[in-house]
């Protein structure tokens, strides 16, 4: 009996674990990396109380009485600028010029904006139009970071935002988990490479390709690739033996079905490799293979169905998830609500079917339309231009125009 998605991908989830090598990396080759230690910062951050604003730091005090209509004069005492600090205190009854970010002058306790002044063009004075409290628009140090603190946790993926933090605390080299490598094989004696090798009954091979550039843009390195695979059980066997001894996680193509010559299921348990589900209620990707070894190995392998949709499909739906778990992520899947706008879709009870979709926002509300109307699992035109999968729930046998539908997002 075909397990339903959400017990499959729960199970992917729950069985995969974080590869064990750790890669030292210079921050400048970070990104998209997932950090293997916390990283904690050496220093506060801000490193000392300073300006959250251009215009000048003054005594509270001394501005309690002003107004747009009663201005109150301060006698300007020198100027803060970003890098180049005040030299001296600045005495009740004066003002010190301070630009966003300069160190907060000594014996200041606030700032008012340039806006709420008149400029102090004339040189030797400024008049305040605006009372301030203590405390405004000054940052305060260690107000962001404090030193020690964990500003990094192990586990996250390094984007530009994280790359920045890094910069802010001065780190130069991170331990990394290392990427996954990823082995692709796809199976089919029928598969040719080149245009001038096709011949009745043979057809160009795409999956391969597909995979790899799938696995490389999950953060996977693709180590391992070979097509064509004659359709017997020693070519199989020896294939994927291959395959499993140089890989982290292992994508198959095709052969996982129930004909004469697919091979993959009775080759991957020779070898050892253990079973976890075999077929998915899913529409396309019904015949998905999962399991891992061989024996005590954790490599997770996964058997997808030969045709490219359903390929496409149960990469992002299971290996994936599966390859952000091995280097070290949450493998956590965005999905969103949309509105469904298209021709109606049929489908069987009992099986969730993906519909691949692209996705715009109209008044506010994201819509998902087909990326073609050829839903087949054989269509290589419904892989263009997708930005998600619209997935119609086991109990509806349609999804029709106007449907509210959720939408897992994809990265590739």
């Amino acid at each position: 009996m075909a397990i339903s998605l959400a017990a499959a991908v729960t199970l992917v989830r729950n069985v995969v674990t974080p590869v064990e090598r750790v890669d030292g990396v210079g921050v400048d080759d970070v990104r998209g990396r997932v950090l293997a230690v916390d990283v904690c910062s050496p220093h506060s951050i801000p490193a000392f109380d300073n300006s959250a604003m251009d215009g000048f730091a003054v005594h509270a005090e001394d501005t309690a009485m002003a107004r747009t209509d009663h201005p109150v004069a301060l006698r300007l005492a020198g100027e803060s600028r970003a890098g180049h600090p005040h030299a001296g205190a600045v005495p009740p009854g004066a003002a010190v010029r301070v630009s966003t970010g300069a160190v907060m002058p000594a014996g200041a306790d606030a700032v008012v904006r340039v806006e709420d002044t008149d400029g102090g063009g004339g040189g030797s004075a400024v008049e305040v139009r605006r009372a301030v409290t203590p405390g405004h628009d000054v940052r305060r140090a260690g107000d962001d970071i404090r030193e020690s603190d964990i500003v990094l946790r192990s586990g996250t993926l390094v984007r530009s935002g994280e790359r920045a933090m890094l910069a802010a605390v001065g780190a130069r080299e991170v331990p990394v988990r290392a990427r996954p490598r990823v082995a692709v094989v796809s199976t089919g004696s029928e598969l040719v490479s080149r245009v001038e090798d096709l011949a009745p009954g043979r057809i160009m091979e795409s999956n391969s390709a597909m995979l790899a550039a799938l696995a490389a843009a999950n953060g996977a390195e693709v180590v391992h690739i070979v097509t064509g695979i004659e359709d017997t059980r020693a070519a199989t066997v020896a294939a994927l033996s291959a395959a499993l001894a140089e890989c982290d996680v292992l994508l198959i193509s095709g052969g996982v079905s129930m004909g004469a010559h697919d091979h993959v299921r009775p080759a991957l348990a020779e070898l050892g490799v253990r079973e976890h589900f075999w077929q998915v209620a899913l529409r396309p990707g019904h015949p998905t293979w999962f399991g891992t070894g061989p024996g005590d190995a954790a490599v997770p392998v996964f058997g997808l169905p030969g045709n490219p949709v359903s390929t496409y499909v149960t990469f992002q739906l299971f290996a994936a998830p599966a390859i952000a778990i091995r280097a070290g992520g949450s493998g956590d899947a965005l999905t969103l609500t949309a509105r469904y706008e298209g021709p109606t879709i049929a489908k069987r009870t009992g099986a969730v079917m993906a519909v691949r979709v692209s996705l715009r926002s109209e008044d506010g509300q994201l819509v998902a339309t087909p990326t073609s109307p050829h839903q087949r699992s054989d269509a290589h035109s419904s892989l263009v231009e997708v930005d998600g999968l619209a997935l119609v729930p086991e109990d509806r046998p349609e999804m029709r125009d106007g449907d509210t539908v959720a939408v897992r997002l994809i990265r590739s």
